[in-house]
């Protein structure tokens, strides 16, 4: 029999996520966490999903290749270890694969080295990223390593979509478009939003909102995406947990000439100090909705200009794709805030909007509709899988052909 598990790697520049999967059914078999690479407090956290066995683990961790072994260890005392001839494929998380990469890739040499030159417009992720690919490839170089782009399914874009309005020579020399994140989960909802409808993808036109620390938005026409709210990095569109989301570009030419404040100064208030986290002091939505049920007016206006950039983006989607069958929230936010869903689509019933209150007080792990019966859009709520959504695509491409790479 032809090995069926894939495991999948997300690696952070201090974090290794994985999750081991047998792709006969989509079923885990393994998940687990090392984080603080790097540093004395190191602590893994393995969880084996066939007899429901956590195990955690506090000592330093020096590096990802010390990480990916310590992994390996933790599996192969369930009997599941990288050495496990079961195993088909390496799947690995890679956050920006520019124009080059459409679709998940078998990595050589010369993947590796178009990862390496995206570094400059991924910087916080691609060297993470790489570094697990080397971690994955050195332990086990007979095995196919994958890359699964996030950029990938948003590269049906059009070029009206994607291009910024600057001189295009300039653009296409520092590689300057819109490259869109989170496709993973763009693709996985959309998808699995049409199975809710009983629809084949071709056949609807979803608004997904992937709505967690990071926040981002996508209009899939026909199951294409034909616009998305990040661009060149994840630091445009919506408002964000720590990210500012939509800016004017003048309001870091003022903070640099009248605020004294260096790139690396700005680049760090944007990105790491600004959205929610920046308006109130709090990126967590529960705590936002706690302090706003207590009369907090800084909790209460931070959730408002979060939900007025998300509306902006609902009615652009909306005017993009010309008939909308669903919008879909996903992701921590999207999956578990209630009222930010029942904030999201408020007076747009006008567009067919609308969601049932008592639907959309249920709590509930599968995908389910929100909105009214009869609805002329429907509001859906879809959980988000992107690791299964990179297994699914890592075994595609390496199928049973696997021992033959």
């Amino acid at each position: 029999m032809s090995p069926t598990r894939v495991l999948v790697l997300n690696s952070g520049s201090s974090s290794l996520k994985y999750q081991l999967l047998d792709m006969r059914d989509g079923g885990r078999l393994a998940v687990g966490l090392v984080e603080r690479i790097g540093e004395q407090t190191s602590r893994l956290r393995h969880t084996c999903l066939a007899g429901g066995d956590t195990r955690e683990h506090s000592a330093p961790i020096t590096d990802h290749d010390a990480a990916l072994k310590a992994v390996s260890q933790e599996l192969s005392r369930d009997g599941l270890g990288l050495d496990s001839p079961e195993l088909a494929a390496i799947g690995h998380r890679v956050v920006h694969g520019g124009m080059f990469f459409t679709e998940p890739t078998v990595v050589d040499d010369e993947v590796l080295a178009e990862i390496e030159r995206l570094i400059p417009v991924a910087p916080l992720h691609n060297p993470a990223n790489l570094t697990g690919i080397l971690t994955a490839r050195a332990l086990r170089p007979d095995l196919p390593q994958v890359a699964v782009f996030d950029t990938a399914f948003h590269t049906t874009m059009p070029e009206s979509a994607a291009r910024y309005a600057i001189d295009p020579r300039i653009a296409d020399r520092h590689r300057i478009r819109r490259y869109g994140f989170h496709g993973t989960s763009h693709a996985y909802v959309s998808r699995e939003t049409a199975r809710l409808l009983g629809r084949t993808p071709e056949e609807v036109n979803v608004i997904v909102l992937h709505l967690g620390n990071g926040a981002s938005a996508s209009a899939v026409e026909g199951g294409r995406c034909v616009d998305t709210s990040m661009g060149l990095t994840p630091l445009e569109g919506l408002v964000m947990g720590t990210r500012s989301g939509d800016l004017d570009p003048a309001v870091i030419f003022h903070l640099a000439r009248v605020g004294g404040m260096s790139m690396d100064e700005i680049d760090t208030l944007l990105n790491k100090g600004s959205g929610l986290f920046g308006l109130c002091g709090d990126n967590d939505m529960r705590e936002i909705r706690r302090r706003i049920d207590e009369g907090d007016g800084q909790a209460e206006l931070a959730f408002d200009i979060y939900i007025h950039r998300l509306k902006k983006y609902i009615g652009a989607y909306y005017a993009v794709l010309g008939r909308v069958d669903a919008v879909a929230f996903t992701a921590g936010v999207g999956e578990n805030a209630a009222p930010v869903r029942e904030a999201a689509v408020a007076g747009l019933e006008g567009l067919g909007l609308a969601v049932d209150p008592e639907l959309n007080a249920v709590r509930a792990d599968g995908p389910r509709l929100i909105s009214p019966a009869g609805a002329r859009v429907a509001v859906a709520v879809v959980p988000t899988d992107e690791e299964l959504e990179i297994a699914t695509q890592t075994y595609a491409l390496v199928g049973s052909g696997t021992n033959d790479s």
